[in-house]
């Protein structure tokens, strides 16, 4: 082997080293750039908490998210209302796959029942992740939703004594002993089996805005609904 070969080996060696040396400064850049601020995710999660919430056991629109990391998709015991695409998806919730997930549900599982569009913002996604993390771990305080009114401390004008229901009008009788007339369209019935629902056989009314010709009559259970309008004109 003459002097040309050993100085050539010699600096392809050295050229290999660098070349490993420099790929594993940008993995580690990319790394460091790809990592959360989970105190900036903290604004990036009032996205979420319309829907969301972060305490033990207390489902919304969509199940807690508390404790989130670690657990497969679709398995909350507490939840009921998962997609059938969503729980055989075989999900299990990690950073890449919360990434995926907030980034384009209807991508990362076709069929689910999220109507959410997606975060496009990478950085965003990554503090929104990074806050999860954090907060399932008890290192970031989380922030505790608007509270429900508690519809057993509901005024007496609210409290509902009686409905019958007349052609294409319902008419509504209050705690106060007033009686008022609804459109049937405009007047809707919900179900609160929450602590903070109505008491049993006592429901309440709730205004739902406009012109004051929208509300809501909610309900402990539903069986109750039927069985306390009467048919009358």
């Amino acid at each position: 082997m003459n002097r040309n070969e050993v100085s050539r080996r010699e600096f392809l060696h050295i050229a290999g080293a660098a070349a490993a040396v420099l790929a594993l400064a940008f993995a580690a850049a990319a790394v460091a750039q790809n990592a959360g601020d989970a105190a900036r995710g903290t604004r990036a999660f009032q996205a979420c908490a319309a829907c969301h919430s972060l305490e033990p056991g207390r489902n919304m629109t969509g199940p807690t998210l508390a404790g989130v990391l670690g657990r497969k998709a679709g398995s909350l015991e507490s939840f009921g209302r998962y997609s059938e695409a969503l729980r055989k998806s075989g999900i299990v919730w990690n950073e890449r796959a919360l990434d995926a997930w907030i980034a384009n549900p209807e991508k990362a599982v076709p069929g689910n029942f999220m109507s959410f569009v997606g975060l496009p913002d990478a950085r965003a996604r990554a503090d929104l992740v990074a806050f999860l993390r954090a907060a399932s771990e008890g290192k970031m305080p989380a922030p505790r939703p608007a509270a429900l009114p508690d519809l057993k401390k509901a005024p007496a004008e609210a409290t509902v004594t009686a409905m019958r229901h007349c052609g294409d009008s319902y008419f509504v009788t209050t705690g106060s002993g007033a009686t008022l007339p609804f459109w049937e369209f405009n007047l809707r019935f919900k179900t609160d089996s929450s602590p903070s629902g109505p008491a049993p056989g006592k429901p309440v009314l709730v205004g739902q805005g406009m012109q004051g010709d929208r509300a809501q009559v909610v309900f402990s259970a539903p069986e109750e609904i039927s069985s306390f309008i009467r048919k009358g004109c």
